[in-house]
C-alpha cells in the first residue's frame, strides 16, 4: 500500500516537488481507499494530514474540502435520516403508502419501491432507508406467514437494496452523487442543480422502477399472491403508531420546507447544502426540539470527513498542476474517443464500469477520477 507511493516520491520523474509529492499522496489515498486498509474517514484525514504535513500546501487548501458544499450537505442528509427515523415519520409514510398501493404481493412490492422513491427526499441516504425498509419488509414476510428465507423475502430485500442504490445516484442523494456533483461544478465550471439532476434522470427512474418490479415477480414468484388480512394488517401497523404526534408534525414540515427549497432552486439558486444545514439546525432550535445534542454525538462523522478528504484530494491536486498530469496519463488513450458526440459517453460509460469492477466501490471510483 505504501511502496508504490514511495517510489513515486522518489522516482526522477522531472516533475515539479510539489506536482509530484501530491501525486505520490493521492495514489496513497487511492489505493488505500479501493482495499479499505483503513476506515475511508480517518485515511482522507491522513492524506490531508501529509498534504499540509510535507509541505505540498498550505493548510487553507489541504483541508479545503471541509469547508465546501458536499461535506456539509452529507452532514445534513445524515441527520435528515435521523429526523425522520426519530420522529417515527419515515414508518408512517411507508405504511400510508402501501395501504394505498393495494395488498396482493405485486402491489406491496410496487408500494415498498414507491415508498423507496418518496423516501430519498426525506432521507438522502441509502444505508438509513435500506434499515427502515427492510425491517418492514421482513414485518410483511413474518405476515405472510412464511419463513426469512423465502422468495417473497428475498424478491423485497433484493429489490429495496437495488433501488435504493439506483436512487443514490438519480437524485442527489449519498456520499458518491454529493461528491460527484461537486466535481462537476469545479472541474466542468458549471452549476449542477438538484432540479436538473432530478428531472434528467426522472425517465430512468420511471424505466427501473418498473423493470425492477416485473423482473423481481418473475424471477421470484411469491409463495402467496395476497397478504392474509389484506387492509387490516396495514391499518394494524399504522394504528401501532397511534395518532400523529408533535413531533412528527414538526419534522414533516421541516422536510416539506427542505424539499420545496431543493425542487426550486432554479429560481432561487441556494446551494442543497445550505438549505439541508439549515433545517437540521432549526430541528434544534428550543420550541422545535426535533432534534437533541445526542444525536449530533451518534453521526458517524469519519463519513462526512471522508467526503471534505475527497474534496480537498481535488483541490490540492488542481493547485500543484497534478491533475493535467494524471489526466495525461490515465486518460490520454481515450482522448479520441471524446471528440466524438456519440462514442464520448459510451467510452466514459465502459471505463466507468471497469474501474467499478476492479475498485469495488463508487466513491473510490470518483476519488480516482479526479
Amino acid at each position: 500500500m505504501t511502496v508504490l507511493p514511495a517510489a513515486v516520491w522518489f522516482a526522477p520523474l522531472h516533475l515539479a516537488a510539489r506536482t509530484q509529492h501530491a501525486i505520490a499522496i493521492s495514489l496513497f489515498l487511492v489505493i488505500s481507499w479501493a482495499f479499505e486498509a483503513l476506515d475511508p474517514g480517518l485515511t482522507g484525514l491522513i492524506g490531508c494530514y501529509l498534504f499540509w504535513a510535507l509541505g505540498v500546501t498550505g493548510v487553507d487548501v489541504a483541508f479545503g474540502g471541509f469547508a465546501d458544499d458536499p461535506a456539509w450537505f452529507l452532514l445534513g442528509a445524515i441527520l435528515f435520516g435521523t429526523l425522520a427515523t426519530k420522529s417515527g415519520l419515515a414508518r408512517r409514510i411507508a405504511y400510508a403508502v402501501m395501504l394505498r398501493v393495494g395488498t396482493s404481493f405485486s402491489r406491496l412490492l410496487l408500494g415498498l419501491i414507491l415508498v423507496d422513491v418518496v423516501l430519498t427526499f426525506f432521507i438522502p441516504s441509502g444505508v438509513p432507508r435500506v434499515i427502515i425498509m427492510a425491517s418492514i419488509a421482513l414485518g410483511l414476510n413474518q405476515a405472510f406467514g412464511l419463513e426469512p428465507g423465502s422468495n417473497t423475502a428475498r424478491a423485497m430485500l433484493l429489490t429495496l437494496t437495488y433501488m435504493a442504490s439506483v436512487l443514490d445516484k438519480t437524485i442527489i442523494a449519498g456520499a458518491a452523487t454529493i461528491t460527484a456533483r461537486a466535481a462537476m461544478e469545479r472541474f466542468g465550471h458549471m452549476e449542477v442543480l438538484y432540479s436538473q439532476w432530478l428531472l434528467a434522470y426522472l425517465p430512468v427512474d420511471v424505466v427501473l422502477t418498473l423493470a425492477a418490479w416485473r423482473l423481481t415477480l418473475w424471477f421470484f414468484p411469491p409463495e402467496k399472491r395476497a397478504l392474509p388480512g389484506g387492509r387490516a394488517y396495514l391499518q394494524g401497523e399504522l394504528a401501532k403508531l397511534g395518532a400523529w404526534k408533535p413531533m412528527e408534525k414538526r419534522s414533516l414540515v421541516l422536510m416539506l420546507a427542505a424539499v420545496g427549497l431543493w425542487t426550486t432552486d432554479s429560481l432561487h439558486h441556494i446551494p442543497p447544502s445550505k438549505i439541508a444545514l439549515g433545517i437540521v439546525l432549526a430541528a434544534m432550535l428550543p420550541g422545535i426540539g426535533v432534534l437533541r445534542i445526542e444525536d449530533l454525538k451518534s453521526v458517524n462523522y469519519l463519513l462526512v470527513f471522508f467526503v471534505a478528504s475527497v474534496t480537498s484530494m481535488g483541490k490540492v491536486l488542481a493547485a500543484t498542476k497534478s491533475v493535467d498530469v494524471l489526466t495525461n496519463a490515465l486518460f490520454g488513450w481515450i482522448t479520441p474517443l471524446l471528440g466524438h458526440t456519440f462514442l464520448a459517453p459510451f467510452g466514459l460509460y465502459w471505463i466507468g464500469l471497469v474501474y467499478h469492477i476492479l475498485l469495488a466501490s463508487g466513491i473510490s471510483v470518483l476519488s480516482h477520477a479526479r
